[in-house]
């Protein structure tokens, strides 16, 4: 596998990781007993860090590519063992 596919797919697996790890430890101004700002709405949360989303978001998406290559590399899972339907053996018997 080339470098680039590895980073695209790298990507990938970080965006994917985004809405994985976004609701991780979100509390809401009324879990907090804060005041509400005008226009917030009820479910923003009360204090919304960046960098740490980027860090956690970035461990998830590190061990699920690593799990992915090394699966790739392996080939601990094959298309052939997910085959539910067996069609690999209609296409030989036509």
């Amino acid at each position: 596998m080339r470098w680039t596919s590895i980073l695209a797919i790298y990507v990938l697996f970080w965006a994917f990781s985004v809405f994985l790890v976004l609701p991780w430890g979100v509390r809401t101004t009324r879990e907090v007993g804060g005041d509400y700002v005008a226009g917030q709405a009820e479910s923003a949360p009360h204090d919304f860090r960046l960098g740490r989303l980027a860090i956690r978001v970035t461990i998830v998406a590190t061990l699920l590519f690593v799990l992915f290559f090394a699966n790739y590399r392996f080939g601990w899972v094959t298309p052939q063992m997910l085959d539910l339907f067996n069609r690999e053996a209609v296409y030989n018997a036509v």
